[in-house]
């Protein structure tokens, strides 16, 4: 069913032989995004070249939105933007500068993960596939990235119950989520994004390019 074929140096953890079999077995075909992209944020951001993760919750639910890289949209979607127009507002607001853009591969090229929580859902169900055991995957990404510092955003509750099983070496940003349900709880006035930048500076580290240019 999944295309496991370009997961390179994540390909041994363990869930892969363990609870992926398990979560197969339980989902029905047309769930979102495609097999094909499931695991796009793992194919796209190796370990060693990880810098930066980002952890949402669950992909979007409306057909065509979704990727595999938390948050991102195809470029050329055309619908509404929900999480990710306020991710922009954020990044306008926190850097002074624009993006328009929607897919966040170059987020993933610069060395940021975008995974989220779960990663599948069905179509127009949020959240439905959040207990299938998909966090066991989570929990194996974070140990593997435990090693060497890193900083980590976890926007929204599922997320951020994941800040425990983090080393104290890593920056560590929690707030509400981006969605537009929860945006004015904390993610708005946030600044993430300098603040990830900077901390990535004080390592010695190139910045993060958030926006278009």
């Amino acid at each position: 069913m999944f295309d496991l074929s370009k997961l390179g140096d994540w390909a041994d953890l363990p869930f892969f032989a363990d609870e992926l079999p398990q979560i197969s077995a339980k989902i029905t075909p047309g769930f979102l995004p495609p097999p094909a992209l499931t695991f796009a944020a793992l194919n796209r951001c190796q370990p060693a070249d990880t810098r930066v993760v980002i952890l949402g919750q669950d992909p979007y639910h409306t057909p065509g939105k979704a990727d595999g890289l938390a948050f991102s949209i195809p470029d050329g979607f055309g619908g509404r933007l929900d999480s990710l127009g306020n991710i922009f507002k954020e990044i306008q607001s926190d850097t002074g500068e624009a993006r328009t853009k929607t897919s966040l591969d170059d987020w993933a090229d610069q060395g940021v993960l975008l995974l989220n929580t779960a990663l599948t859902v069905p179509p127009g169900q949020p959240k439905a596939h959040a207990k299938l055991g998909w966090a066991k995957l989570v929990q194996q990404v974070i140990a593997r990235l435990n090693d060497t510092p890193r900083a980590f955003i976890l926007w929204g509750g599922p997320a951020q119950t994941y800040g425990k099983s983090l080393a104290p070496h890593h920056l560590t940003l929690m707030s509400a989520h981006p969605s537009p349900l929860s945006v004015y709880r904390g993610f708005f006035g946030s600044r993430p994004f300098s603040k990830v930048n900077q901390w990535l500076i004080d390592q010695g580290q190139q910045p993060i390019n958030w926006a278009d240019r």
